[in-house]
């Protein structure tokens, strides 16, 4: 809310105001201080007379139309009369001797009511000078009144009484009050019921305490309003809407309250609205806002909405405090008066005024002031002050223009301060109308007519370039007019839409149209122009080509006023129609498969009391009633996402989106959207879209993007077609708009494809029309292709008739005549001419026609024909089958070699049954693949079991089984019996079969693993009464009768190498039963016969258990008790199957297990280094053998002579002497063979200390150099994996493992020795060299981790 200006005279200083503003116009106001005069002021502020009186205002009043003022005095009998049109005072004598205290122009008519301090009254009738004084209507000061619309005078007065009199001034009813009457108001009270008896409630502050509101029909019985005490006194209140009242107290409230009789007494709206005082109320309708001020501010609230505060105006410079406000009627203007004597006046509403060329904008922005400014481009708004209030603005790229009545202003636009300079001001002939600039002329419109000028240049130049439009009155009157910068248009009553060429001023287009235009709306170059005619219907067409390409606009609004224009660069072609609540968007698609079409986007809310004035890419930029612009984004454009400073709630809508944009042609902007969040129907839209447009390279793209590849592959096979009518034809084919297509096809160079699409859709009767006038060789093809489409249908009189007119008797169609005479041949035998059409199937090549017109036949139970026809054609499958429904036998017969089918072989064995020719039957039984019949042939008529056997053995046929097992039990064969009936799944049967005949050894070695549980089950208790007990357990143990199993084999006796042992621990095992392993332990141990049995078993019982450690231990025992026997081979055997199973269970090796093993794997390994006859390395195993020479106690003597003889043989003379003295003990002396005995004493007498050094090798951990037999390193102190081959230490070059075993070997050794040997010395699985491979990265064979896990001393 702006401030208008301040009036603020030295002789109103220090006092309250009386003021009045002209009523319906506004263009005054009158004020009086406490001097004796009135001032009058126009409406900015500028003093315009002055009316001297004998004494101080006591009141004034202007008449309805706001042309005469009247004023009252004190110490004068006379009432002063201003004349607002000719700026004169006169008086009346009143005639009244007292003083005057009151005055009050009647809303109506020309009276005037004048009252006294003594109560009596004068009502003047201003027109007819008639003076009716009416003496006595009260008996003291008249203080308040109000006229009514029915020229009803209420009044009200100091004696606490209320009158209401008629325009005579007779009274018609007279009420007494509680106290002192203040305000009074005529008013509709709000009831249900709508009567139109006009104003008939009267509303009264008494005693600025309580409301009274009195029915003028029912003095008798007021409504009294009283509210809260802590609101203060009445200040003021005002009647709006229906029936409504708002009330302002004296302690800063503000209340709402409502007169229907229903709701009187409660309040609809409070609000404390100033803390300390409140002084007055206002309310404008024409704006629907109140207004109260107090606190130094002012609060402006919208009615609609009273908690919605549109403005606050603080007046910090007022100390002594706020009076009373006012509003013109028009609501522009809010008039203040203060305690100390100033006035303040603010703009509360501009008339809504602009106008806007391109981006750039003029508008209103005061009453004397125009902004101008440019929307797109960054620079400064000029304000410009003018010399009028204008009703009228035009804008140009470099001039602006403003005016009313029939003058103008023009002022140049320039680019130093202020950014402007008048240029002149010119009178017309008549009012203007609305005015239009380019960049040199302006056209001004006023009483039908439009005049042309250049705004710049001489006088002479003027009126040269100056022209009146139309220069003939028979062309009618004109109505509107629009300015380019190259072309004039406008519209006229008579329906004329004319465009004049500014070069030249030559007419260039005059289009007809059916009734007067009113508006029209060029778009910024003047190509396409809209136009509003006198039925409200909006039209858009192109000057250039008026007649082929003026379109109605769909669902145009009749309270429509205007059209603007898009200025983006981009959106050319989309515009915005308005009226006062909405904008509705429109786009032009010039290029569309269907032509050029206009449509409705969408419709976008204009906010209340708004005018647009430009729109800019989806921005439309509106005027609003405070003199400012304000940005509404188009939600036609919501894809823009224009920032309005609301947040969103709610995501997008993408296909709302992607519809609005597609509508505006922004292709680009759509393929963004789906690719951020569009679905494939949103794709799918946008192609189609793309399609429809014409837009075929953007269209691939997006068939590219949203996969359909047949699409894409469609589009590049056209993108080089010029033909714009071909291209769209295309298109639309594509789009499934056929008829579309077709016509445009026709249109085009091409109309051939038309014929083509018809065909490829299958219209065959549009395509044997198009083909009479574009192709009529192509009629025999599209015949055939029509009568195959009739076929396939039914309608097979029509397809005979095509098939016939199909016939080109031309050789070089030969193959299509051949299908036009198959198609003759299958409709002769659905007609009913079956000879025509059989003769003519055979004579035809087709195998397939044969077949074809055979099946039509049998459907029509022909089958003598039919077979006939299957048996040319070749079908003997198909012809047997129909002779056989012949029974046809004979013939069946001769194709039976040539018949696949175990159908047709099924029927004709079982008729060959029936003859009894069993032979041929069971023959025919095999080619059909029915093996029961056929055993049943070869068992009851052939007597043949033997091939009854095969067959069954061959095909498991279970029916067959059951056949031959009852022919077994026949010849008493009851083993071979119980075979078949196993095999036939009869379980049961053959169980009861061997028990009853002592076969029940045959019937389970049969059943295998095939039986259930309780067939298994049965045999055990069998065999448990036969007193079988190794059966009776297998078969408990099958079952799952584990402790029953246990028991069975614990009963059989006790041999060495005892299976019934073996099962039991292999039944233990399955069970995992705490009491059974303990049982069967207990029975191992001898705990229940006195007698141990050996420890393998009691291994193999821990192995079963997956008890590695305890079955290690046992191996370790095994192993010893084997060795102290002398059973090195059997206990390197039992080490090492210990040794592999607790790796493959990832179980530490125990160390001693793994010393023994390697000791007893020395040993074995001398015989071969002997017997190959490398003695060095037979001495160094020797040598680690003897020194763990305690573990082969039985061999001392004979171990330590090898190693000696071996030493010696090697060269180790010292090792050799070692052994020798070691041999000469008392304890190994008698034992040593006496074939050595005199070479050991001589070697002992003469000691040779000569011995060969042993090699160094590195050490695969470290490097460090040490003997080769060594297996303990001195320097990183790992235990050292060795070579299974020679017992020496690996390395790291020369590695490799044996593939079964895993177990390590020098590479190079291994193969050396695998020349000779065939299995692995360690795991003694066969082995070749070629299976050997050498390992380059052996160090996962080289984890220090696991080697320290089973930390043993090697050596």
């Amino acid at each position: 809310m702006k401030s208008v200006f301040v009036l603020a005279e030295k002789a109103w200083a220090g006092s309250t105001l009386l003021y009045k503003w002209q009523k319906t116009l506004g263009n005054y106001i009158a004020v009086a201080g406490q001097d004796s005069s009135v001032k009058i002021f126009d409406r900015h502020g500028h003093t315009w007379s002055e009316i001297h009186l004998p004494g101080r205002c006591v009141g004034m009043d202007w008449d309805k139309d706001g042309d005469i003022l009247a004023v009252i005095a004190a110490k004068s009998s006379s009432i002063y009369l201003w004349d607002a049109s000719v700026n004169r005072t006169s008086h009346i004598d009143s005639g009244m001797r007292d003083q005057m205290s009151f005055i009050l122009w009647s809303k109506t008519g020309p009276l005037l009511a004048v009252g006294t301090v003594k109560g009596n009254l004068l009502i003047y009738n201003q027109q007819t000078s008639r003076k009716i004084p009416v003496l006595g209507k009260h008996s003291k000061k008249i203080t308040c009144g109000c006229w009514s619309t029915q020229n009803l005078l209420a009044l009200g007065s100091d004696d606490s009484t209320l009158s209401i009199s008629n325009h005579e001034g007779d009274t018609i009813t007279q009420t007494t009050l509680r106290g002192e009457p203040a305000e009074i108001y005529f008013s509709v009270m709000k009831t249900d019921e709508r009567t139109s008896q006009g104003e008939t409630t009267v509303s009264v502050s008494v005693e600025k305490k309580m409301l009274v509101l009195f029915n003028v029909n029912d003095p008798g019985n007021p409504i009294e309003l009283v509210f809260e005490r802590h609101y203060g006194n009445i200040v003021s209140y005002r009647w709006y809407g229906d029936g409504y009242i708002l009330i302002g107290f004296s302690n800063g409230y503000f209340v709402v309250i409502s007169t229907h009789v229903q709701e009187i007494g409660s309040e609809l709206y409070q609000a404390h609205n100033h803390k300390v005082c409140l002084n007055s109320v206002a309310i404008s309708l024409t704006l629907n806002k109140a207004a109260s001020c107090g606190d130094n501010s002012i609060k402006i609230h919208e009615l609609s909405d009273l908690k919605n505060i549109s403005n606050i105006v603080q007046l910090d410079d007022e100390t002594k405090g706020l009076d009373q406000l006012s509003w013109t009627d028009d609501g522009q203007l809010l008039a203040l008066s203060t305690q100390k004597g100033t006035l303040h006046v603010f703009l509360t509403k501009l008339p809504i005024l602009g106008d806007s060329l391109g981006t750039r904008l003029a508008y209103l922005t005061s009453l004397l002031e125009v902004t101008v400014y440019n929307q797109a481009d960054d620079e400064s708004p000029v304000a410009i002050k003018v010399e009028v209030e204008p009703t009228f603005i035009a804008v140009g790229p470099y001039h602006v223009a403003v005016g009313m009545n029939n003058r103008a202003w023009f002022y140049a636009l320039t680019d130093q301060e202020p950014g402007f300079h008048k240029l002149k001001d010119i009178e017309y002939l008549g009012t203007i109308a609305s005015m239009c600039l380019n960049s040199d002329y302006a056209a001004a419109l006023f009483e039908g007519k439009v005049q042309l000028h250049m705004i710049e240049g001489k006088d002479q130049e003027e009126k040269k370039q100056m022209k009146l439009f139309p220069d003939d009155d028979r062309k009618g009157r004109i109505l509107c007019h629009a300015l380019t910068a190259d072309f004039l248009y406008y519209g006229t009553d008579s329906g004329n839409v004319v465009c004049v060429m500014m070069e030249g001023w030559e007419t260039v287009s005059n289009f007809s149209h059916t009734v007067g235009v009113r508006k029209v709306f060029p778009d910024i170059i003047g190509t396409r122009l809209v136009f509003i005619d006198d039925k409200n219907s909006g039209f858009l067409f192109s000057p250039a080509n008026a007649t082929a390409s003026c379109f109605e606009l769909p669902n145009f609004s009749p309270t429509i006023t205007g059209v603007l224009w898009d200025d983006w660069q981009v959106d050319k072609g989309v515009f915005v129609a308005y009226d006062d609540d909405k904008v509705y968007t429109y786009a032009l698609h010039k290029t569309t498969i269907y032509g050029p079409q206009v449509v409705l986007v969408g419709n976008t809310t204009l906010p209340f009391s708004q005018k647009p004035l430009l729109l800019y890419n989806g921005k439309l930029t509106c005027q609003t009633a405070s003199g400012k612009t304000n940005d509404v984004a188009l939600s036609t454009h919501s894809f823009l996402k224009h920032s309005t400073g609301t947040p969103t709630d709610s995501p997008p809508d993408v296909s709302k989106q992607l519809d609005q944009v597609l509508k505006l042609k922004r292709f680009h902007e759509a393929m963004d959207l789906c690719k951020s969040a569009g679905s494939k129907a949103d794709w799918a839209e946008l192609g189609r879209a793309c399609l429809v447009h014409m837009e075929v390279e953007l269209a691939i793209q997006v068939y590219r993007l949203s996969g359909n590849v047949g699409m894409v592959l469609s589009l590049q096979g056209i993108q080089g077609i010029e033909d714009t009518n071909l291209l769209a034809g295309h298109l639309a084919m594509f789009l499934g708009v056929y008829n579309t297509a077709q016509d445009l096809y026709l249109a085009s160079s091409s109309p051939i494809a038309a014929l083509e699409m018809r065909r490829d859709l299958l219209h065959w009767d549009s395509a044997l029309m198009l083909a009479k006038r574009l192709a009529e060789d192509q009629i025999p093809f599209i015949s055939k292709e029509y009568a195959v489409h009739l076929e396939f249908i039914g309608d097979y009189v029509n397809a005979l008739a095509h098939y016939e007119k199909g016939m080109t008797r031309n050789n070089k169609f030969q193959e299509h005549d051949e299908m036009c005479q198959a198609g003759v041949a299958r409709m002769s035998i659905r007609m009913g001419d079956i000879r025509k059409g059989a003769a003519q199937a055979i004579q035809h090549p087709s195998r397939v026609l044969k077949k074809e017109c055979g099946a039509i036949l049998e459907s029509m139970k022909q089958f003598s024909e039919a077979a006939q026809l299957y048996e040319k054609g070749q079908y003997y499958d198909k012809a047997a089958s129909v002779y056989i429904r012949c029974k046809n036998w004979a013939k069946v017969g001769e194709l039976l070699p040539n018949v696949s089918s175990p159908k047709i072989h099924l029927q004709y064995a079982k008729a060959k049954e029936a003859d009894g020719k069993y032979k041929e039957a069971a023959q025919a039984y095999e080619s059909a693949k029915d093996w029961d019949n056929m055993i049943r042939v070869l068992l009851d008529h052939l007597n043949n079991p033997e091939e009854a056997v095969r067959v069954v053995r061959e095909t498991q046929s279970i029916d067959g089984a059951k056949m031959v097992a009852r022919f077994f039990i026949n010849l008493k064969d009851y083993s071979s019996a119980i075979h078949f009936l196993v095999l036939s799944q009869c379980n049961d049967e053959a169980f009861q079969l061997a028990q009853r005949h002592g076969q029940m050894e045959v019937y389970a070695d049969i059943i295998g693993s095939e039986a259930t549980q309780e067939d298994y089950r049965s045999i055990a208790l069998y065999f448990e009464g036969e007193k079988k007990h190794l059966q009776a357990g297998k078969f408990f143990q099958k079952c799952g009768q584990y402790s029953q199993a246990l028991k069975q084999f614990l009963k059989c006796p006790y041999t060495e190498d005892s299976l019934a042992i073996e099962k039991a621990i292999e039944t233990v095992g399955q069970a995992k039963d705490s009491s059974l392993t303990n049982q069967l332990i207990d029975y191992l141990m001898g705990e229940s016969d006195d007698k141990p049995k050996e420890a393998k078993y009691l291994f193999r019982l821990y192995m079963a258990l997956q008890q590695y450690r305890e079955a290690a231990r046992t191996a370790i025992i095994i192993a010893r008790e084997e060795q102290s026997s002398g059973n090195y081979r059997n206990a390197h055997g039992v080490l090492f199957s210990m040794y592999t199973e607790l790796q493959a269970q990832k179980i530490k090796i125990p160390a001693e297990m793994a010393t023994n093993l390697m000791i007893l794997h020395s040993y074995l390994i001398v015989r071969i280094h002997v017997k190959r006859g490398d003695h060095l390395k037979g001495a160094r195993m020797l040598i680690r053998v003897s020194k763990n020479i305690s573990k082969f106690s039985s061999h001392v003597v004979p171990l330590l002579t090898s190693a000696l003889i071996e030493c010696h043989r090697a060269g180790l003379k010292n090792s050799a002497f070692g052994f020798a003295a070691m041999l000469m003990r008392p304890e190994y002396r008698n034992n040593i063979d006496p074939k050595y005995r005199k070479k050991i004493e001589a070697i002992a007498r003469r000691p040779d200390t000569s011995e060969l050094e042993e090699e160094t090798t590195p050490c695969p951990f470290c490097g460090f150099q040490l003997p080769q037999n060594e297996l303990l390193c001195t320097s990183c102190k790992n235990n050292l994996p060795y070579c299974i081959a020679t017992g020496r230490h690996m390395l790291k070059e020369d590695w490799s493992v044996c593939p079964h075993c895993e177990f390590p070997a020098l590479y190079s050794q291994f193969i050396l020795l695998l020349e000779t040997e065939t299995s692995c010395p360690m795991c003694s699985k066969t082995l070749s060299a070629e299976h050997v491979k050498k390992i380059s990265d052996c160090s996962k064979y080289l984890q220090t981790d696991e080697i320290d896990e089973k930390k043993t001393n090697w050596n």
